[in-house]
């Protein structure tokens, strides 16, 4: 069965054909121009465009779940919070990734182009997996002191090396440092001094 054909005689049963598509209907004469109510009303902060968007997101999601935006320093940051919130994140925190990304271009788009960081987190899941890093920092840099060798780690996102350079920043045996580029960035911890 050829489903084009089906979905062409299902349009044009609803008096729609390939012809239409070019054709627009001509505007009525006394209609004035309309202007979309987003031009009209006054501009919105990033804080509340992310906090909109962010709402607007999750109440399509779980309508319990509820969104928390505010102002830091360097960026802006959401948090997500309910009793189901932990799912939501995704295996591997891939979901928050994608509502971060997702949540960066709508602020980016309604400012033009922004300089702000978009920080999101899902019932503590950020924080869960930075003690987590934390802790792995400690250890490696215990091992590297010993053994004076360094010690390569997998590849990983700017966020989740960040967190490991900030736990060792002011270790007095060792350092660490980024290398590779794009999504093979890594991070090397090695011994501060020779």
């Amino acid at each position: 069965m050829d489903n084009r054909t089906n979905l062409d005689d299902y349009l044009a049963g609803l008096g729609i054909s390939d012809a239409d598509e070019s054709e627009l209907p001509p505007p009525a004469p006394d209609a004035a121009p309309m202007t979309p109510p987003a031009l009209e009303a006054a501009p919105e902060t990033p804080l509340a465009t992310l906090e909109r968007f962010l709402r607007g997101l999750i109440s399509r999601i779980d309508p319990d779940l509820q969104v928390t935006v505010r102002e830091v320093e360097d960026a802006l940051e959401a948090e997500i919070t309910g009793e189901n919130a932990a799912k939501l994140a995704g295996r591997d925190g891939r979901t928050l990734g994608a509502i971060e990304v997702l949540a960066y271009t709508v602020l980016a788009k309604h400012e033009g182009r922004t300089k702000e960081r978009v920080r999101v987190d899902i019932g503590g899941y950020r924080k869960r997996q930075a003690d987590t890093l934390t802790k792995l920092a400690e250890r490696l840099a215990v091992q590297v002191a010993k053994s004076g060798e360094p010690h390569e780690l997998q590849p990983m996102p700017a966020a989740e090396r960040r967190v490991i350079h900030i736990a060792l920043k002011e270790h007095p045996d060792v350092m660490s440092e980024s290398v590779g580029e794009g999504a093979a960035r890594r991070l090397i911890i090695k011994p501060r001094h020779g």
